[in-house]
Order: structure tokens, then sequence, then C-alpha cells
């Protein structure tokens, strides 16, 4: 891989995971090292920075979000894209990140809107945690992020990492790398040719209702 020329863009990458050590972290490792020899900068966060209290809508009307909240949003609205690595538990994303997401939402002008996601996921089990992807996929389309339609998930993944950190598996090395230069490439083109721009509607009634449905435009 080398650097080659590309116009201006900032990835925001992290693990969903809080363990030290996590196989999800070693993945958004090599994600970085990937997207940074394609030229882009990238933003490597940690799922701890973006750690809250559970959503609670009576302390938000209060207080405004918790700190957590605050960096994440920052940090995303910054960012032309992000890449969640996500460990799956008990089929479903980690409750931590959808919380940080709930909060996130509350966050106006919402920040998830339009901007481009890829996901991806490391597990010792045979399907590497596609099913937690496939529960992330639908709060973040909801909120208008633009999920991107390819996922990967490393299945066996206490044993799929060399011991200078990249994919055992050279077929399954170069699908990744394909995977996250492809994702680069609609990034570059939908942050600095766009064609279309579309407004968010979060519609929650049969009639329209200030009180229960936004309508964000860009």
């Amino acid at each position: 891989m080398t650097d080659i020329s590309r116009e201006p863009l900032q990835f925001l990458v992290f693990s969903a995971s809080l363990r030290s050590g996590s196989l999800n972290t070693r993945l958004a490792q090599l994600v970085v090292k990937i997207i940074e020899s394609n030229g882009v900068k990238v933003d490597q966060a940690s799922m701890h920075e973006f750690d809250a209290p559970s959503f609670d809508a009576a302390a938000e009307r209060e207080s405004g979000l918790p700190p957590g909240a605050v960096e994440f949003r920052a940090r995303l609205e910054r960012a032309d894209a992000f890449v969640i690595v996500s460990p799956e538990y008990n089929a479903s994303m980690p409750g931590s990140l959808k919380n940080a997401i709930d909060w996130v939402s509350r966050a106006s002008p919402q920040p998830f809107n339009e901007r481009q996601g890829l996901l991806m996921s490391a597990s010792p089990s045979m399907i590497g945690g596609n099913r937690g992807l496939w529960a992330l996929r639908m709060p973040l389309e909801h909120l208008g992020a633009r999920i991107y339609p390819q996922m990967f998930s490393l299945a066996q993944a206490h044993e799929a990492f060399t011991a200078d950190g990249v994919i055992a598996s050279d077929p399954l090395q170069k699908r990744f790398v394909a995977l996250i230069t492809d994702f680069i490439d609609l990034v570059e083109a939908a942050t600095h040719y766009p064609c279309v721009k579309k407004e968010w509607v979060e519609y929650l009634g049969q009639r329209p209702d200030p009180f229960i449905d936004r309508v964000e435009r860009s």
C-alpha cells in the first residue's frame, strides 16, 4: 500500500469495546493503518471517551448531553465519515454503544444525518459478530447515516491476526483492504462532488406533530 493523492478527508475510527486488548480494537488499529496509507487523516478514538450514563430524558432536559456524548458529537461533526468496529453481545450491539448513539441523537443538528459509515466486527465465533452489525445498522440508518452496504466480520478472530497485526489469510486481507479503499472512494466522491442533498425526517405519528416529529434540512 502506498500513499495516493486525494481530496482532504477525515475519518473517525473507533472500537466499540471497552475491554483492554479487545479483538475489535486490534481490527480497528488495522483499519487506521489502511485508511492512512490511502492519504486520509484519521481521528482514532476509544469507546471510553464516548461512554455515558444511561440515557435519561429528564436528565437531558435539566443538564443537556453528558461529557461522553458531547465528545462523540464533536468528533462526528469533524469527520467526513466514521468506521465502527463493534463486538457482538447476545446477537446485538453492546449496550454502551447503543446508549452513546441514543444520547448523541438528541443533539441538534443531528450529527449522524448524511454522514457516511462503515461497520465491522471481530469475534472468536464462526460468524464473526455479523448479527451485531445488522442490529447496529438500524438505529444509524434511522438517524440518516449512509451506512455502506458491505460490512466486514472477522470470524475466529483470536486466530486471525499475524504477529504484525494484519489478517493472516492473504485473500481475506486483500478483501479487507479493497473494502476500505472502495469506501474511501465513495466518501471522497460524496464529500467533494455531491449531486443531491436530502432532508432527514423522523416521523412518529399519523399526522406531523412538531412535538414528536423532527425535520432537518442540509
